[in-house]
């Protein structure tokens, strides 16, 4: 198959590659998701002018993709995790557009002085994008779209925005009961609609902590000032002794800090360099696990040592007793109670 060549500038240079990967390419290959990667290869090789003239997006489409742009360099500044929470609200649904509730004024400008050197900044990058081709145009463009949300970082610093939040469907007030149990797979379940055994809902509370922990701050009376407890909890137990650097950048993350920032800290003080799309899998999916798995084991313990009898067995090398348990020793079925001698966390550091 014929590569796409990016640094073929004009849209006739373009037209004619595509000519002959289609020649040559057998009809079968040639799928209408091939067809449409042709197409955008082609048409993105027109200035942005020239696309609106020539009407290949029309004026509707063109309102959609610029009204999302907007929101995404607008929300990425207004959200505790930058473009993180951003993920977080479209996972299910990426097509939803979303407008920032605030903009960046001309008025902001004049009376802003770091915001006005970023404009300026943010024009002369636009200048070098224009004229850059490949890898660097694209390294150029990731950039302005950074240094377009840290407009949005500035103005909440200087002037920040003020809301009204509506009692009746604040947090604080959600009622967080759940009943929980035992699959027979040994799961824990819960019917709750918030629950720290679920991956994703942990993730959610991480990207929107410092605003939850604000809403539930000192309401004692309230169900989620005591779940917010029982994370801060779960997160000291799970990851500042057994994984630093995640604790670390699940801080760093909590504080607003970019990937791009909390990578050279992560380097400055534990030496590894993570990439920053590692850095946003390990925020939105390692960690996030992590916390449910002991979330999970912690409850086991408790229900088979306050509620029910449990079957427990010493661990061969660290010879810890623990609950004999699918999530504490692996399964054996050669053996005589179905799981291996050694328990799952000494298996695993002799694997590392």
């Amino acid at each position: 198959m014929i590569k796409l060549d990016y640094t073929l500038e004009s849209p006739e240079e373009r037209n004619e590659l595509v000519k002959k990967i289609v020649a040559e390419l057998p009809e079968e290959q040639l799928t209408p998701q091939y067809l449409k990667i042709l197409a955008d290869y082609i048409i993105f090789a027109m200035d942005k002018e020239e696309r609106k003239e020539k009407k290949i997006l029309t004026d509707n489409h063109m309102v959609t993709v610029n009204k999302r742009e907007t929101s995404f360099q607008g929300l990425a500044g207004q959200l505790e995790n930058g473009e993180d929470g951003i993920y977080n609200m479209i996972a299910n649904d990426k097509n939803i557009i979303f407008t920032p509730k605030i903009s960046i004024t001309q008025e902001d400008i004049d009376t802003i002085p770091a915001l006005k050197e970023l404009r300026a900044a943010i024009e002369e990058v636009e200048k070098q994008e224009k004229a850059a081709t490949g890898k660097k145009k694209f390294l150029l463009k990731k950039q302005l779209i950074e240094m377009r949300q840290d407009q949005y970082v500035i103005k909440n610093a200087v002037h920040k925005p003020m809301g009204y939040i509506n009692g009746t469907k604040s947090f604080s007030s959600l009622n967080l009961c759940e009943t929980i149990t035992i699959t027979a797979e040994g799961e824990v379940k819960s019917n709750g609609i918030v629950s720290l055994f679920d991956p994703k809902h942990v993730s959610a509370l991480l990207c929107n902590y410092s605003r939850l922990k604000e809403d539930s701050y000192g309401k004692f009376w309230s169900d989620s000032y005591f779940l917010m407890e029982d994370l801060d909890d779960l997160i000291e137990r799970t990851l500042k002794d057994k994984y630093p650097l995640f604790y670390d950048l699940l801080i760093y993350k909590i504080d607003g800090k970019q990937n791009i920032e909390i990578q050279q800290l992560l380097y400055e003080k534990h030496g590894i360099k993570h990439s920053v799309e590692y850095i946003s899998s390990l925020w939105r999916n390692k960690i996030p696990k992590l916390l449910a798995d002991r979330a999970q084991e912690d409850y086991l313990v408790w229900y088979y040592t306050t509620q029910e009898y449990g079957k427990w067995k010493r661990c061969s090398r660290c010879g810890q007793v623990k609950l004999a348990h699918n999530r504490f020793f692996s399964k054996n079925n050669t053996s005589k109670d179905h799981f291996y001698s050694i328990c799952k966390e000494c298996r695993n550091r002799k694997k590392e």
